[in-house]
């Protein structure tokens, strides 16, 4: 499967970068490096993360770090697409 990000989750990415990097510029490629990890990950298992109330999304947490990578599935172009990033800190992601 390839893996396509929607325009949120690149924004989402770019911020949480910047974010860590004004505090931390090593741990901000640490944390990047594990939520890229999980990326790859959900290319290979696509199925393997839980499934949320939102139609079609499924989640996959980065434990360690706290964040969570929503993803679609799109079948017919085999195509995983990273719809979301964001730390589990926040409120809950409802879709919107």
């Amino acid at each position: 499967m390839k893996v396509r990000y929607s325009p949120r989750a690149t924004v989402d990415l770019e911020s949480i970068y910047r974010y860590l990097r004004e505090r931390s510029p090593a741990g901000a490629v640490v944390v990047m490096t594990a939520i890229y990890a999980a990326v790859e990950f959900v290319k290979q298992n696509p199925q393997a993360a839980q499934a949320t109330s939102i139609s079609g999304v499924r989640v996959k947490i980065v434990r360690r770090y706290r964040f969570k990578i929503f993803y679609r599935l799109i079948d017919r172009e085999a195509v995983v697409e990273i719809v979301h990033v964001r730390h589990t800190s926040r409120r809950p992601w409802t879709g919107e």
